[in-house]
């Protein structure tokens, strides 16, 4: 099963009030595992950014004016995606966007998404999970265990790499193993450089060929000491509680 995670930036909200995408992320997921494959580009939008949108991801407009036209890299962008499934966080804004860039193309080889991806909608998902709830990125993050630190501004590569992992949490429970590894004590008094520690936030991938967690079980005498602390709490507690 093929998937990409993917996420655009754009110069606005509406893409038929003229807004363009300006940057497109994606990453690569086969058989629920990120292969390191991904597709990354800036794009001239050949139109001026609003402020409002400058002010959530950071792209400038002098920033985008060496930047190739959508049509320069369509194909490739295209080739990446197609015949993969998309996963994408509010799957209607990014691919009406991705739809308007190929009608304004017109190619008769790229003619809409759903002509060549399935698109899975990680918000609907989150909403049917989560009824009531904050299902944005942010508040995904944080119920999941997703490390977001780096997030002051969105970025469509960045977005994508935290949704691969808040869908794969959100789906299938844990893929990433987090480990803290910190050198000196931070502010918040976590970790040190001799320590560590099961960190939710700092997503540390395995190899998709590890090699099996060893079993250990209890020794005679750990079972032994195991029970008899039981009788003792049951003895304290009065009751047949503890066994």
């Amino acid at each position: 099963m093929r998937q990409v995670v993917l996420d655009t930036e754009t110069t606005g909200l509406d893409p038929k009030s003229g807004h363009r995408i300006i940057e497109i992320g994606c990453v690569e997921l086969v058989n629920r595992k990120p292969t390191g494959r991904h597709y990354h580009q800036y794009v001239n939008p050949e139109r001026q950014v609003d402020d409002g949108a400058i002010e959530v991801h950071g792209i400038t407009n002098e920033f985008l004016h060496d930047k190739p036209v959508f049509a320069k890299i369509v194909d490739e962008f295209m080739a990446f995606c197609e015949g993969a499934e998309l996963v994408i966080h509010n799957a209607p804004f990014d691919v009406g966007f991705i739809d308007w860039e190929l009608k304004l193309l017109g190619s008769p080889r790229w003619q809409s998404v759903s002509a060549h991806c399935g698109v899975l909608d990680t918000l609907t998902l989150a909403r049917e999970k989560h009824p009531g709830q904050k299902n944005n990125l942010d508040a995904l993050c944080k119920r999941y265990f997703v490390d977001n630190s780096q997030r002051d501004l969105h970025g469509a590569l960045l977005d994508a790499e935290i949704l691969a992992d808040v869908y794969l949490a959100m789906t299938g429970g844990q893929t990433d193993l987090a480990l803290s590894q910190g050198g000196e004590q931070g502010s918040d008094g976590e970790s040190g450089e001799d320590s560590q520690q099961f960190a939710p936030g700092a997503v540390r991938r395995l190899p998709a060929d590890r090699q099996p967690l060893a079993v250990i079980g209890a020794s005679a005498q750990e079972l032994q000491a195991h029970e008899e602390m039981l009788e003792l709490l049951q003895k304290n507690a009065g009751a047949h509680f503890w066994k």
